[in-house]
């Protein structure tokens, strides 16, 4: 079986990483608000749609193919609802900050507690995903069935792609840029290149942090 191409995955959890450390930054602020701060961000809202899609990508099309082809293989099935316990355990930290920065009347203190506690919980999983995850998805999981992902993540994306695919570019080297972008119709590499990565740059994502 040949070696699959994961460029997008270690893309979208490195961009992930990089905004969890954003996060991190702009909810340790002294000099305003982080709950005003957070509640207008862009990234923030970019995090948690961009989040959303690659889980929901990875629960729809890629767990239940590896389930099917790893059966007869209890260790593999115990890995695969580690990852999708570890998916569930993300979310309600993802609306509890939601919940803290609507919240007027307590101060911002709870907001860091919960912000930290995502980071561990996210950094955790995409470090349990890479090391042990992935390594298996290598090993089963077939051209067709990754390509399958791949489509299933592009339909999810689907209209939000001028901001998604700066959003995961974003700090990315060149070769990795190349190969996201290989498999694009030429009229979207030409509105990324001159559409969506130059609105993205412009975009005030962390209120200045």
């Amino acid at each position: 079986m040949s070696k699959l191409d994961m460029t997008a995955m270690y893309a979208a959890h490195a961009a992930l990483r990089r905004d969890l450390e954003l996060i991190a930054r702009t909810t340790s602020r002294v000099d305003d608000d982080p709950r005003r701060i957070l509640r207008a961000a862009a990234g923030w809202t970019l995090f948690k749609k961009a989040l959303d899609l690659h889980h929901t990508a990875e629960d729809e099309a890629l767990w239940p193919q590896m389930r099917a082809t790893a059966a007869d293989r209890p260790d593999d099935l115990a890995l695969l609802d580690a990852m999708e316990a570890e998916h569930d355990a993300i979310d309600p930290l993802v609306e509890a900050i939601d919940a803290a920065v609507a919240d007027q009347d307590a101060g911002p203190g709870r907001l860091g507690g919960l912000t930290d506690a995502l980071a561990a919980c996210l950094s955790g999983h995409l470090r349990h995903e890479e090391a042990e995850a992935l390594p298996l998805m290598q090993e089963i999981a077939t051209e067709q069935q990754w390509q399958h992902f791949g489509q299933v993540n592009a339909r999810l994306v689907g209209p939000d792609a001028a901001q998604i695919l700066p959003w995961l570019l974003d700090g990315a080297d060149e070769q990795a840029v190349a190969v996201m972008l290989a498999p694009l119709p030429e009229p979207a590499r030409l509105a990324y290149r001159n559409q969506w990565e130059p609105a993205y740059a412009t975009l005030d994502r962390w209120g200045g942090s």
